[in-house]
């Protein structure tokens, strides 16, 4: 089933102990995207400006993802972003941030764009992402992520479209502060009674838990004896998350096939994290994504379906 994913694009600057970066792709949008291409056709939605160049949209392309709704905003500057990571990687400090064209995003879906089957809302503005998700009615699965930004400023807006998603994917600190729950499994729970089928917990260094009104799943991440840079890792992960599930149009998704779906997930998320941006993940095949989850599997004794996934 295609897919169609609204959120940012950008440029980031990151440093970590391991190096650094002054200016690389980024954005929600594009981890998704690269992740979520390996199943399925990817379709993007969001904003860039004039120093966007051809080479950025051919890293895009390269995957087969449609670029057709990448909206360039003349006069304008592409969404940055500067952060840098200490020892411990599960956090970080935000040293600049400049919305540029990102600040006025009002998504213009084509009627391409409109037809997927699969939906995800990357972490935008609330009211945009039940914008969008009002736009694309008959999709058969959507996903969202969000933000403590939005739990601050727009709760009320933020319970709303997760009211019309099929699936939210959240950190466990967001999942917590959105519900008032001290408990992760807690929060989840009372999140999946406002309507959503699937809540998944990311845990970082630790993992993902998903949660359904079937039972409860956890995985642990991929080990990894070094990594560079998490950014994007959370993206990485909903992009083969979501794009399993798409790459099953025949099958009901229910709660064995999400389980599934966490393995794909985590082993895409485990590539991105080797390297700065999308580095890893722009030079990956099919054949490694499949080869890492069969490790995991046997790591972790749990068994899913193999697939033929994309080149």
């Amino acid at each position: 089933m295609p897919i169609t994913v609204v959120g940012s694009i950008a440029f980031d600057a990151v440093k970590t102990p391991f190096g650094e970066r002054e200016r690389m792709l980024g954005g929600a949008a594009v981890h998704f995207a690269l992740a979520a291409s390996f199943f399925d056709e990817v379709r993007v939605v969001g904003p860039v400006g004039d120093d966007f160049g051809e080479a950025e949209l051919d890293v895009l392309r390269a995957r087969q993802v449609d670029v057709g709704d990448i909206e360039r905003i003349p006069g304008g500057q592409t969404f940055f972003w500067r952060g840098e990571y200490g020892w411990d990687l599960n956090s970080r400090e935000t040293l600049d941030t400049q919305l540029g064209v990102f600040e006025g995003f009002s998504p213009k879906l084509s009627d391409t764009s409109r037809s997927s089957e699969v939906l995800f809302l990357a972490n935008i503005q609330p009211d945009l992402q039940l914008d969008v998700r009002s736009q694309m009615p008959g999709a058969r699965f959507v996903a969202l992520d969000s933000m403590n930004l939005w739990i601050d400023i727009a709760r009320d807006s933020l319970v709303r479209v997760i009211e019309q998603v099929d699936c939210v994917i959240l950190n466990d600190a967001e999942l917590r502060q959105l519900t008032g729950r001290p408990n992760v499994l807690t929060a989840a729970r009372e999140v999946v009674g406002w309507g959503p089928r699937a809540v998944v917990a990311k845990q970082g260094e630790y993992g993902a838990a998903l949660v359904t009104a079937e039972g409860f799943f956890s995985l642990p991440a991929y080990p990894l004896e070094q990594v560079i840079d998490p950014t994007g890792a959370g993206d990485t992960f909903a992009g083969g998350f979501v794009g399993y599930l798409a790459h099953h149009p025949d099958s009901e998704i229910d709660h064995p096939l999400l389980t599934e779906a966490m393995a794909y997930g985590t082993a895409l998320a485990s590539f991105n994290v080797e390297a700065f941006g999308n580095e890893r993940v722009e030079q990956l095949s099919g054949d490694e994504v499949t080869a890492r989850v069969q490790e995991l599997e046997r790591i972790t004794r749990f068994s899913c379906t193999s697939l033929a996934l994309r080149a």
